[in-house]
């Protein structure tokens, strides 16, 4: 069994994570390595070099040493003077087959250098960049799963790994116990846009919307037909697109149960998106990108709050099913140009290739008061005892001087800790108010809370986790500029944006929204 079968399937079988070990690396790839003084001789297979250090796979684990202070023996060690970078990325065909080639031709425009596309076959993907003489650099992408990034990264055939979904437990155990790190720190995951998935049915459906219960029941089996939701007297068709795709396991976070056995896969989302239109007793569930002419449909709760994917809620990540792109990378230090291209991801000129791309980036952009009269007319009228007209008073006095930015903070499921979205918007906030883009203003973290238990206790949650985001924001900046002002303020339940029966619709109510100065 090579190294890499023997990955695959600890990645599979995660109930046996904990109890085995990496295999040993194929014996054709070793290199050896001997200090210059002969003291420290190790023999392993190289996974890495950013130009200084040069990364093995050895029997004691991943090993970085000073290139400059050690001998290489091997067919793949590195020419110290003709060294071509080459990053290795792997993961979901989604972002391989479009995002990541377009933002990498606009990384190397910023560089001043070309960039080439190579089609290696069916899967893979090379990037070439030069400077107009020569080549600096060379991207590989292997378009396939996120499962299948997750394998290539732990099998160190990847120096990157893309992914629709966020890393799993048991993937986090493998990888720490590879030596890859940690992979869901900070410094080690990046989000590079949204995705969104959206319910779609044919344009001659009469059904508006579900809620996330029905859709729940409709792809467990358990709606059958849609009568039962106010359409047609027609059995429901499920459509999906590839079972292996990254959405799909997202969806199935959602389902709280298995899957429906009669659901029909599709080869991409524009072939579900199609197939569905056709169809009047279809229903599938894509991304927002890719619905075609298929109609989809706005997600709505028991309370009345209805969530479409329009750009400012998935910015904001108000819509409930928004899922984040992710790029997950190896503890060690990667190659300087590697490190630029993901420094490059965070920039305007990167987000505006995300947009042209098909999927939401993560620029803030303002959300006037007026266009958020639907918040707070359900606002009002889910006043009572405990929340009542003059809090939310207040409320509109606070904020009336204010713009909301599309940047929200939400919290993992029964944990203080902000979600992997939520971590990013952090950075992303931190790195606008270094650049300067807040001088002048006053930036305001506003907090509230799901309507379960009593109102003063949500409210001085709520308090506490703007605060919270408020420690972390200044922890990362190091110290606040000085023509910033930073506050916190808290309204607990005051302001709902979904049902508190149902986890998704508490999830969505425990936020920390950033508000601006004008």
């Amino acid at each position: 069994m090579t190294c890499r079968s023997g990955i695959r399937k600890l990645v599979q079988c995660a109930a046996s994570f904990a109890a085995l070990l990496l295999c040993a690396p194929a014996i054709a790839q070793d290199v050896t390595i001997t200090s210059l003084n002969g003291g420290l001789s190790v023999t392993g297979r190289v996974i890495g070099y950013d130009g200084t250090f040069l990364q093995i796979e050895s029997p004691y684990g991943p090993l970085a040493l000073d290139y400059d202070r050690v001998t290489c023996i091997g067919d793949t060690c590195p020419d110290r003077d003709a060294y071509t970078p080459v990053v290795r990325i792997s993961g979901a065909a989604r972002m391989t087959e479009v995002l990541m080639p377009a933002l990498m031709d606009g990384f190397a425009r910023a560089q001043g250098w070309r960039s080439t596309l190579v089609q290696v076959d069916e899967t893979r993907l090379r990037v070439e960049l030069s400077d107009g003489t020569a080549t600096v650099a060379e991207f590989t992408l292997h378009g396939t799963t996120s499962d299948e990034g997750f394998a290539d990264l732990m099998a160190f055939e990847s120096d990157m790994a893309l992914s629709l979904r966020e890393v799993n437990a048991a993937e986090l155990a493998l990888a720490a116990e590879a030596g890859l790190g940690a992979l869901d720190a900070a410094a080690q995951s990046r989000i590079v846009g949204l995705d969104a998935l959206v319910p779609v049915v044919s344009p001659s459906n009469r059904v508006e919307g579900l809620s996330l219960t029905e859709l729940s029941r409709a792809f467990r089996g358990d709606l059958e037909n849609w009568e039962a939701v106010g359409g047609d007297d027609l059995a429901v068709t499920l459509h999906l697109g590839p079972s292996t795709d990254g959405q799909v396991q997202f969806l199935q976070g959602v389902l709280a149960g298995a899957p429906s056995n009669s659901i029909t896969y599709h080869a991409s989302t524009a072939q579900m998106a199609e197939a569905v239109a056709r169809d009047p007793a279809a229903l599938g569930l894509g991304s927002v990108g890719e619905t075609g002419v298929a109609a989809p449909l706005a997600l709505k709760d028991a309370c009345g709050f209805v969530a479409a994917p329009r750009l400012t809620a998935l910015k904001a990540q108000d819509y409930p099913l928004t899922a984040p792109l992710f790029i997950y990378l190896p503890e060690w230090r990667l190659h300087r140009v590697a490190r630029d291209f993901l420094s490059y991801l965070r920039t305007p000129a990167a987000h505006l290739i995300v947009r042209r791309a098909g999927f939401v980036d993560q620029g803030a952009v303002p959300i006037p008061l007026d266009a958020q009269g639907q918040r707070f007319v359900s606002a009002i009228a889910a006043a009572g005892p405990e929340v009542g007209l003059p809090e939310l008073q207040r409320m509109v006095r606070v904020l009336k001087p204010l713009t909301r930015q599309s940047v929200s903070f939400r919290f993992e499921v029964g944990s203080t800790r902000l979600n992997a979205g939520s971590r990013s918007n952090l950075i992303l906030l931190a790195q606008r108010i270094k650049d300067g883009d807040y001088s002048g203003r006053s930036l305001w973290l506003v907090g509230f809370s799901d309507g379960r238990g009593d109102a003063l206790a949500n409210r001085e949650l709520s308090s506490a986790r703007a605060e919270a985001v408020k420690r972390d924001l200044v922890g990362l900046l190091g110290a606040l500029p000085e023509n910033v002002a930073l506050e916190t303020e808290a309204f607990g339940e005051a302001l709902p944006m979904g049902c508190d029966d149902t986890e998704w619709g508490r999830q969505m109510n425990r936020r920390v929204e950033l508000w601006v100065s004008e």
